[in-house]
């Protein structure tokens, strides 16, 4: 008798933009909403995941470093994405970039 295999069931894939989405449309500025940060943090108990830091901030604050950390980070990935992506100002990296003022 040959014995049947069953496959398992993928997870169905979460919206990203749009009504219940967990990720800024890139006119918007790119990233995650508060919405899809507190929905990753309760599926990754422990995660200190936090969203953008966009306004203004006290120099040396927690929040300054937590942006220069990203700026540094951020800019290494736009070095190293294509040509298309370096120049379109709508590219995602870059209007994450914008959102996070770097």
């Amino acid at each position: 008798m040959a014995v049947k295999k069953t496959r398992k069931k993928a997870k169905p894939i979460s919206k990203t933009t749009g009504k219940g989405g967990n990720y800024r449309p890139t006119s918007k500025g790119a990233g995650m909403t508060k919405k899809g940060v507190a929905a990753y943090r309760k599926a990754n108990p422990g995660s200190k995941l936090k969203t953008a830091v966009t306004g203004k901030v006290k120099k040396g604050s927690k929040a300054a470093k937590r942006r220069k950390s990203y700026c540094a980070r951020s800019l290494g990935q736009l070095k190293r994405s294509s040509a298309k992506t370096k120049n379109n100002p709508n590219s995602r990296i870059r209007q994450a970039r914008r959102r996070w003022k770097c």
